[in-house]
C-alpha cells in the first residue's frame, strides 16, 4: 500500500510530487526547503534557522506518515555555500544527535530560490529502533 503525504505546497500537483511517500514501513521525504506556512523563505541568510525550518517540515511529514525523527536512517543535506556545513551540522545534531542516521552533505550550484542556503531530504524505516 502506498500512502502519499502532502505539505499543502501548490507545487505538489503541478510538479507531481509528494512531501513524503510511505510504502510499508519505509518513508521517503522529498527535499525540504526553508519555507514558512505563508510560502516565504524562513531565515534568509541564516543557514541554522533555515536548517531548523527544513527539519521541522521533515518532522511534520514523518508524523503524517506515522513515523518520527527516531525512525530516520538517512539524511541528505544540500548546501549552496559549503562553508555553512558546521552551522547546519550543529542544528542537524540537535535533532539527530542520539539517532545518528547516515548523512551526506554536498554543495550544489543552486536551489530553486536563491535565498535558500539549504535543502534536506530524509528516509526512514518505521520501527528502526531509534524511537
Amino acid at each position: 500500500m502506498r500512502q502519499l503525504v502532502s505539505s499543502g505546497s501548490p507545487f505538489e500537483s503541478s510538479v507531481g510530487f509528494s512531501r513524503a511517500v510511505r510504502v510499508g514501513n519505509f518513508v521517503s521525504i522529498a527535499g525540504s526547503a526553508p519555507l514558512g506556512p505563508d510560502g516565504r523563505t524562513v531565515g534568509a541568510g541564516d543557514p541554522a534557522a533555515q536548517t531548523r525550518r527544513c527539519l521541522e517540515i521533515i518532522r511534520m511529514a514523518l508524523e503524517g506518515a506515522g513515523a518520527s525523527l527516531g525512525d530516520v536512517v538517512r539524511t541528505r543535506i544540500l548546501l549552496t555555500h559549503i562553508g555553512d556545513w558546521e552551522a547546519v551540522g550543529k542544528v542537524h545534531g540537535e535533532y539527530f544527535g542520539n539517532i545518528r542516521p547516515v548523512c551526506t552533505v554536498m554543495q550544489v550550484a543552486g536551489l530553486i530560490d536563491p535565498a535558500w542556503r539549504v535543502e534536506i531530504e530524509a528516509d526512514a524505516i518505521i520501527d528502526a529502533g531509534g524511537s
